[in-house]
């Protein structure tokens, strides 16, 4: 099950990553293999228009090959998520939350990123 939500407060990105980890850590999570199996997995997808650590590095992960997607991790916390434009699960949901928040390094809406998805993702996205 996939979900978006939208949250306010004072912290800064590397706080609300922490509490993200200790909450999946209270429900039994354990960081053992990257993309393995997990009891719950919560992600900072974005916070506002902020590029995480710098335009540069994003480029890099956004570029990431497929082939490496799954055997390297970043040592440090890149927003916006790298490969959120390629995610129905993550989009469509958020498309409910958040339809119109702009991508701050291509510009491109929510709505617009949906829109963009091969269509058999989109429609394999069901609501609950």
């Amino acid at each position: 099950m996939n979900a978006a939500a939208i949250l306010a407060g004072g912290d800064g990105p590397q706080q609300v990553l922490e509490t993200l980890h200790a909450a999946e850590a209270a429900f039994g999570r354990e960081r053992l293999q990257r993309w393995g199996s997990r009891v719950l997995d919560l992600d900072l997808i974005a916070m506002g228009d902020a590029v995480l650590p710098d335009s540069e590095t994003h480029e890099t992960w956004v570029k990431l090959p497929a082939s490496e997607q799954g055997q390297r991790a970043p040592d440090q916390l890149i927003l916006p998520h790298p490969r959120l434009q390629d995610r129905a699960f993550v989009l469509v949901p958020l498309l409910d939350v958040a339809p119109d928040w702009r991508h701050p390094v291509t510009g491109i809406t929510v709505r617009e990123m949906v829109a963009k998805l091969p269509e058999a993702d989109r429609v394999a996205v069901r609501p609950l």
